[in-house]
């Protein structure tokens, strides 16, 4: 019962169908491979969008190099304060921009708004040299609580970033999990309604390796390829990144497999509840945060479920887990079964 993460999960067969294709000849390396360049024009298709694709080896760098693109002396990185930038990247953002502070803002389900945004930059007046400088806004698309932003909301915080005139940078690692829910357009939900840099996740959704940062505005790109190099990211066999993309792409298999673990969380969450348990938030993606009983959490683990506690902080009284409660996060992938599921159901029916 591998709930622990999407991580824990293996390679999607249409991924590992594409690198094994590639994997023989010999081709340029650093990206001058026909492949990258096949999957730069993808990446164009699928955003209809002339966009600036580099490729690089993790989220966290994804993110902390697209921030960095924008750093400014004194800079302030405005985020959910329980966002993965803030909160598991190890202060990557603030050495990658060279010091710029990430300003974390409270909201529930890990979701920022507008209202509370304008607040948070408010206390950074332009021209004030003491309190620094608004430099980027980030959020997380599905969030750290397995919620997700409606485009209307993407487009009032792209507002007031834009009115300060700061891009909003897009963490999304779960990208393609979120473009499901809320059945739009890769389009419909970056560039179309404000976003002007995005961290495309490819690794929890099926590929072994594959992060890209995209810009919707590629004379802002102009520096990036200096920043990437320098940080260590630019990859040598550029051509097994592209190549993961390719198969990620391929047949709209990045869909499905987002489709997939989808369904399969909201299958868990239908089961713990029929079974007198609840979720922190809204199930909307590929996560899930059910609160039980400390009891039955500590059974569901010896009966072999990796699943782990996650600490609850914007929940209403009546919400929040009870003293004798605990609140665990799922997360389900691809490769993720019925079965799966079943199993642990049936497992949880047998606590008390």
């Amino acid at each position: 019962m591998n709930f622990a993460s999407d991580n824990w999960a293996g390679v999607a067969p249409a991924v590992m169908s594409a690198l094994a294709r590639h994997s023989t000849g010999f081709t340029p390396g650093y990206g001058a491979d026909p492949l990258t360049a096949n999957v730069n024009k993808a990446f164009n298709d699928i955003f209809e969008h002339d966009v600036a694709v580099y490729f690089v080896a993790t989220g966290t760098a994804a993110n902390a190099l697209a921030l960095a693109s924008y750093a400014k002396p004194g800079g302030a990185v405005f985020c959910h304060r329980n966002s993965h930038i803030n909160i598991d990247e190890c202060n990557c953002p603030e050495f990658m921009t060279g010091g710029n502070k990430l300003v974390g803002i409270p909201g529930v389900g890990c979701k920022i708004t507008s209202e509370a945004l304008r607040d948070a930059m408010s206390r950074f007046p332009d021209g004030v040299v003491m309190h620094g400088q608004v430099a980027s806004v980030s959020i997380s698309q599905a969030t750290e609580s397995g919620t997700v932003y409606q485009i209307s909301e993407i487009e009032a915080i792209a507002e007031v970033a834009h009115s300060r005139s700061v891009p909003l940078h897009m963490d999304g690692a779960r990208f393609t999990n979120a473009l499901v829910t809320l059945d739009c357009t890769p389009a419909e939900m970056t560039w179309k309604a404000g976003v002007d840099v995005l961290s495309f996740g490819g690794t929890k959704n099926g590929c072994w390796c594959a992060e890209a940062v995209v810009f919707f505005d590629a004379e802002k790109a102009r520096e990036f390829g200096y920043f990437r190099k320098r940080a260590g990211h630019l990859f040598s066999k550029s051509r097994f990144v592209a190549a993961q993309f390719e198969g990620y792409f391929e047949d709209g298999s990045w869909r499905s497999t987002a489709a997939h673990a989808n369904a399969m969380a909201a299958k868990l969450a239908d089961g713990i509840a029929s079974k007198g348990g609840r979720t922190a938030w809204p199930v909307e993606a590929n996560e899930l945060f059910p609160i039980l009983k400390r009891t039955q959490f500590d059974d569901l683990k010896a009966a072999g479920a990796h699943i782990y506690e996650w600490p609850v902080d914007d929940l209403s009284d009546n919400l929040a887990p009870a003293d004798d409660e605990v609140c665990f996060r799922m997360v389900t992938s691809f490769a993720t079964s019925d079965s799966d599921v079943a199993l642990f159901l049936e497992a949880l029916a047998q606590t008390v």
